[in-house]
């Protein structure tokens, strides 16, 4: 992270992931979880779906649903995540290229 002084104030700038930031081990899994919850309620949302209805629909109980809408999705996998957006209508598509780097990084990449 850098510090910078912007109007008399010294603002530490981010590294891009939260969960890097604040000393996660599994930063980028978490990011990438964190991307796809995010994608969930919005077509929970587009879909105009109840939490129970979506619970349903998607495989798990409403408290999870309600977990996902409060950020937590601890107690969901990447693969459960992405059967999820599935069950909502979603295609996933997972790219695997080269990396620029000595070890490779896992990226969400949003559609528009």
């Amino acid at each position: 992270m850098v510090n910078k002084i912007l109007d008399g104030v010294t603002v530490e700038m981010g590294s891009g992931n939260v969960y890097t930031d604040l000393g996660f081990h599994d930063a980028e899994k978490q990011k990438v979880k964190s991307g796809l919850a995010i994608e969930i309620i919005k077509n929970i949302r587009r879909l105009e779906l109840s939490q129970t209805a979506a619970g349903e629909r998607m495989g798990i109980s409403q408290a999870k649903v309600s977990n996902l809408f409060r950020g937590d999705f601890t107690n969901l996998s990447e693969r459960k995540l992405m059967e999820c957006l599935n069950r909502l209508g979603c295609d996933i598509e997972i790219v695997i290229k080269p990396s620029a780097s000595h070890t490779g990084h896992l990226k969400l990449a949003q559609s528009s």
